[in-house]
């Protein structure tokens, strides 16, 4: 099929699309929540079973299971991998709250945008290949998996091995505003600083104390030394606690803290210094713990080059598709970090992820799932 021929069947089975993307937000599956999650995992294998996919379970260890959809083409060349996780950060019991509707051309509910609508576009795109009894051009492998939002620490392994044996990557999170992909995005960092000084009464002798909250105010000011904005590293403190009541000096605090980078060069630097941190006053002790769990996707030219071809086949069908980047990580990160090509942001058009008025643009879900089936077809490796 062209463009055309592609965004008029998904025009035609809009209301199908839309049934799905209700069961999935109805099936609440917050990353932490075994059960619920297990739920979702069986609905999503019956259903990529049914169309016909050769599926496969793989046990998770912090959350839920990852589901693998393995989907024959009608060429022996690597597959293409497409991306998505089914875990959402709303906890058990937001429906109740934010149940699912549709009212001026957005349907809304908790997970609707990230990413339940990436993962309706995928059934949507395959459920018309069943139809026409067709295969794909190449194989077409599915990875969903069960702890995006929470970093992947279960699921990074399963995503690497996977990924490594495709040809390129396509990742169903979001797009950008206005409909762009994503081919670029920073990488996460997350360090913890433990601060051990020494407790006092802080009215009959404070000088025998040592301030371990004093000691981790210098150190929150002098990270701003590794920021480095210009090259797009960040450095945010965002939980601090420390002391036990106001008449003793602190013997203990700590901070959490995010780390944000472009390139893998600001990943080691930045790595380098947080593990080179050291105390400011005498007799305290800093710990310093954490690392980075997503790598940056950086733009490189096999990206830029399945960017190109992408922006091509979306001409077909009206999209004049835009890039960007985003400081926000997904699991498109360990793709484009193994060197595989990756485009990120493919899913549907909306906002307010993460946020109460989280919603998606109806009049988008056709183009969107035109826009994937154009890619499976068309897309050549890099």
């Amino acid at each position: 099929m062209n463009g055309p021929e592609w965004l008029n069947r998904f025009h035609a089975c809009q209301d199908s699309l839309l049934a799905d993307l209700e069961i999935l937000v109805n099936h609440e599956s917050p990353s932490r929540d075994r059960q619920a999650l297990a739920r979702l995992c069986a609905w999503l294998s019956t259903r990529l079973s049914r169309l016909g996919a050769s599926v496969e379970v793989h046990p998770g260890t912090d959350g839920g299971d990852h589901v693998l959809a393995r989907f024959a083409g009608r060429s022996s060349e690597p597959p293409a991998l497409i991306l998505g996780h089914y875990d959402t950060v709303w906890p058990l019991g937001t429906l109740e709250r934010i149940p699912f509707a549709i009212a001026g051309g957005r349907a809304r509910g908790p997970g609707v945008l990230d990413m339940k609508a990436g993962l309706a576009l995928i059934l949507a795109v395959m459920e018309v290949f069943r139809e026409d009894s067709s295969l794909p051009a190449r194989p077409v492998w599915i990875l969903i998996t069960s702890d995006e939002e929470v970093g992947s620490p279960g699921s990074r392994a399963v995503i690497e091995r996977v990924a490594s044996q495709c040809a390129l990557a396509l990742v169903l999170e979001p797009a950008l505003a206005g409909g762009g992909l994503k081919t670029a995005r920073k990488g996460v960092g997350r360090f913890r600083l433990d601060i051990a000084g020494r407790a006092a009464h802080a009215g009959v002798d404070p000088s025998a104390g040592r301030s371990a909250i004093v000691e981790l105010a210098r150190r929150i000011l002098a990270l701003g030394e590794i920021e480095d904005r210009p090259l797009g590293t960040t450095i945010n403190v965002g939980v601090v606690a420390g002391g036990t009541t106001t008449n003793v000096v602190p013997a203990s605090a700590w901070a959490e803290v995010d780390a944000r980078v472009a390139t893998t060069r600001e990943q080691e630097r930045v790595t380098s210094a947080f593990h080179a941190i050291r105390p400011l006053t005498p007799d305290v002790e800093v710990v310093v713990s954490g690392g980075f769990s997503r790598p940056p996707m950086e733009r490189t030219p096999a990206i830029a080059a399945l960017f190109d071809q992408a922006r091509l086949l979306g001409r077909t069908i009206g999209l004049e598709l835009t890039e960007g980047s985003t400081g926000g990580g997904s699991d498109g990160n360990f793709t484009a970090a193994l060197g595989i090509p990756t485009l990120d942001g493919l899913g549907a058009t909306g906002g307010g992820a993460h946020a109460d008025d989280e919603h998606v643009v109806i009049a988008s879900l056709p183009e969107r799932a035109a826009l994937l089936a154009l890619l499976i077809e068309g897309l050549k490796q890099p």
